[in-house]
């Protein structure tokens, strides 16, 4: 037991002392994974210092047969999510955040009966990250989610996501 909390204690200095990557002030982009249906996002990342950031997520959904029962749904959903990001080497990073947000979802039963919902959830993000020379930046992240008012099974939605931003 001691040297497992001896490692996770070493872990957790190298990951402190890691060198920050300079990254950039502003980007914009896609997040593209499947997070109960929302297959794509708008993705905004603005750079708060040279370790640390905000993303802001703005994705939405429209699909038939929700949930297998025939129903026609659409939903929109807002997540923010305050990042620290640390260097492995050169242009890849890793990063990992915390945040939360909220969205509104409905539905039309077979009966022609509309039913409309919001939530809001936690959220948490881990994920790696490649800085090219060119102004672009590609992503991979995991993304799991707490919450959602009955929205999420079990109130647990995760995802594991593409991004392509360019920055400015």
């Amino acid at each position: 037991m001691k040297k497992i909390i001896l490692s996770a204690i070493m872990l957790l200095g190298l990951a402190i002392s890691a060198q920050a990557q300079d990254i950039s002030k502003n980007a914009l982009g896609l997040r593209l994974g499947d997070n109960s249906g929302f297959g794509g996002e708008v993705s905004y990342q603005r750079g708060l210092s040279n370790n640390n950031r905000l993303e802001l997520d703005l994705g939405w959904r429209s699909r038939d047969n929700f949930n297998n029962n025939g129903y026609d749904s659409h939903a929109v959903k807002l997540a923010g999510l305050y990042q620290w990001v640390w260097n492995i080497d050169g242009g890849f990073n890793w990063y990992a955040g915390v945040g939360g947000g909220l969205g509104n979802y409905g539905y039309d039963d077979k009966n022609g009966n509309s039913y409309n919902d919001t939530f809001v959830f936690a959220a948490g993000d881990i994920g790696i990250e490649y800085n090219f020379d060119i102004p672009l930046l590609i992503s991979l992240d995991f993304r799991p989610e707490f919450g959602g008012n009955g929205y999420y099974k079990n109130n647990y939605g995760s995802d594991i996501a593409l991004g392509v931003r360019y920055q400015f």
